[in-house]
């Protein structure tokens, strides 16, 4: 028996999806799904291809009561620059939950998968940064920095934008775009430690295998997300950060401990606080989350299958029409 197959390009995607509030609503409902149980989500599928400086993620999840789920492709070749390519690529493949058809297939080049790690930022900023946010920090220049300064701006307007990154021409390019898109001063800093002093809310937004956030650092009412840490071995913020945190949360405990910055504080032997709580327990209430205004909290961000099959089946229920439909 036929059906039919909705086709939809990166360029229609951009034109309908934008990083918003309804979005970060819709990761958020995906992470308190995962907090009240039911959700299959099996372990990050990861293949690094060193020859070719190139990595590979597969990701996907069942969440009950949604009408379909997503798998997601997504390589990074970080040579293709060199090459006039992109660095990172990949589609999403949305399955019916009911029958296993093929409903949507999203080439989205990464689209959906960058603004869904912003609306996870968000997320996080939403329910562990302080109430009031002056000054927000990111550490890193790229797309990833961009949007996650937008995603946060969403959730606590601040006032300025700090950028830090091992270029300092990248990091006034990018402070150069912040201040455009969100009408707010936004200054490069030639210091990660003055930009984290500086800052009430911080994102990092690097492959570091190094920290790039110090543990002395650290200072009453600030908020750190660490979004780079996605892959064994990429390690951002200084292992002893998390002891020191009033509340370290990951959005998948079982991820943070093998690519995330979790996996560090282990392997030093540092992390000693038990199961650390999901985001997802923070948004339902089930683990605490700031607990006053002067703590610090850091919320680990490793990338879920669950904001994908989320992204994906929001997409399909706003715009079904949308793209090709092709009769298979």
């Amino acid at each position: 028996m036929a059906h039919d197959i909705q086709i939809v390009t990166e360029a229609e995607l951009r034109r309908l999806v934008s990083l918003d509030l309804t979005l970060v609503d819709v990761i958020e409902a995906g992470f308190a799904a995962l907090a009240r149980g039911g959700v299959v989500m099996p372990p990050i599928l990861s293949m690094d291809l060193a020859e070719a400086h190139g990595e590979v993620d597969v990701k996907t999840s069942y969440i009950p009561g949604f009408d379909g789920f997503a798998i997601k492709v997504s390589p990074g070749f970080f040579d293709n620059p060199k090459l006039g390519l992109p660095s990172l690529n990949g589609l999403m493949i949305l399955f019916s939950a009911r029958t296993g058809l093929v409903q949507s297939l999203f080439l989205d080049n990464g689209y959906l998968t960058d603004i869904r790690t912003a609306a996870a930022g968000a997320v996080a900023a939403r329910h562990l940064a302080p109430r009031t946010v002056t000054v927000a920090g990111v550490i890193g220049t790229g797309v990833q920095a961009r949007l996650q300064m937008q995603a946060a701006y969403l959730v606590r307007p601040f006032r300025k934008v700090l950028v830090h990154g091992r270029d300092i021409g990248k990091a006034h390019a990018c402070a150069a775009d912040l201040s455009a898109l969100l009408g707010i001063p936004a200054e490069a800093v030639d210091s990660a430690e003055t930009l984290v002093r500086e800052s009430q809310l911080v994102v990092t937004t690097t492959p570091a295998r190094t920290p790039v956030l110090r543990a002395e650092w650290l200072h009453k009412g600030l908020h750190i997300t660490a979004i780079g840490s996605d892959q064994t071995g990429k390690n951002e913020i200084d292992p002893q950060a998390l002891v020191a945190a009033d509340a370290y949360v990951c959005d998948r405990v079982s991820q943070c401990e093998v690519s995330g910055e979790l996996e560090a504080a282990l392997n030093a032997g540092l992390w000693t606080k038990g199961s650390p709580a999901e985001l997802g327990e923070v948004i339902t209430g089930q683990r605490p989350g700031r607990m006053d205004p002067e703590a610090i909290t850091i919320c680990d961000l490793t990338g879920t299958g669950v904001q994908d099959t989320a992204i994906a089946t929001h997409v399909r229920a706003r715009h079904p029409g949308a793209g090709t439909i092709l009769r298979a």
